[in-house]
């Protein structure tokens, strides 16, 4: 198993509270752009976070006002526009192998957006398992305004599954910014919260989750993931194998201890 508590990243800010790590951009001035570099090695914490122990939950957090504006257009844009089709496909295999370590690192994630929240920093928020936004959270798919189309990063496959295919549509269609009220009304937030209360009620989130059973929050994770593509007498005997697994371990004890005794359990992550 690997410990992160202590990760020194070069290109973005981490810390650990207990179990659970807080990931924030830090380029505020530009609210918050991606690089070739930030984005590398935000994908390798992701994959390193899937074999750590001492972390139980993440919660990406926004910077001066601002979640993240997407790909620097002079770092990122600007290059994009001088490569041959073998670095482009390199490129973008990389962004979306950022999504892919999101989804598979075992461990809840929680998005707190303020402000800009588009292009790339849309996708973060969209591959994290919950979302908080406050008021003035502004969440555009922009990718056709630049030129592109609106799968990026697996957001055709992704999105629709939070806000519906047609909403979806739209917004991939059209590269608009949704509100925070269309984004609580349409299930993409979870909640609305003011600005002054957003990483306190995110980290407390985040601080609930850790403190429950790790190991079965992972597979709940997994299955969340893989189900949508299985049938349903598929998914119903996945989950029956899952569920075996998690009551073969010390937590299901735990907790039926605790109930016996009429006490909270203190789950221990395995």
């Amino acid at each position: 198993m690997t410990r992160m508590a202590a990760l020194k990243p070069k290109h973005f800010l981490w810390r650990t509270d207990g179990a659970v790590a807080a990931i924030r951009l830090n380029r505020p001035a530009r609210k918050n752009p991606l690089t070739f570099d930030s984005y590398a090695e935000l994908r390798d914490t992701f994959r390193d976070l899937a074999y750590a122990d001492d972390v139980r939950a993440a919660v990406f957090l926004p910077n001066g006002g601002n979640f993240c504006s997407g790909g620097d257009v002079h770092e990122i844009i600007g290059p994009l526009v001088a490569m041959d089709m073998k670095q482009l496909l390199a490129f973008t295999r990389m962004t979306g192998d950022l999504v892919k370590a999101m989804l598979h690192c075992g461990k809840p994630i929680i998005a707190a957006i303020d402000g800009v929240c588009a292009g790339a920093g849309a996708i973060i928020a969209m591959a994290s398992d919950l979302r908080l936004a406050t008021p003035s959270a502004q969440t555009a798919f922009l990718f056709n305004r630049v030129g592109l189309a609106g799968c990026d990063m697996g957001a055709c496959a992704i999105l629709p599954r939070i806000i519906g295919q047609g909403r979806a549509a739209e917004l991939l269609y059209t590269g608009r910014a949704m509100t925070a009220q269309e984004g609580e009304a349409w299930g993409f937030f979870n909640k609305l919260v003011a600005a002054d209360a957003l990483e306190r009620e995110a980290l407390a989130l985040a601080q609930k989750i850790a403190a429950g059973p790790a190991f079965a929050n992972g597979i709940t994770k997994t299955q969340l993931n893989q189900e949508w593509s299985m049938s349903l007498d598929q998914a119903i005997e996945a989950e029956a194998q899952a569920q075996a697994i998690c009551m073969q371990t010390g937590d299901f004890e735990r907790a039926y201890r605790a109930f016996v005794a009429k006490q909270k359990p203190a789950f221990e992550g395995n």
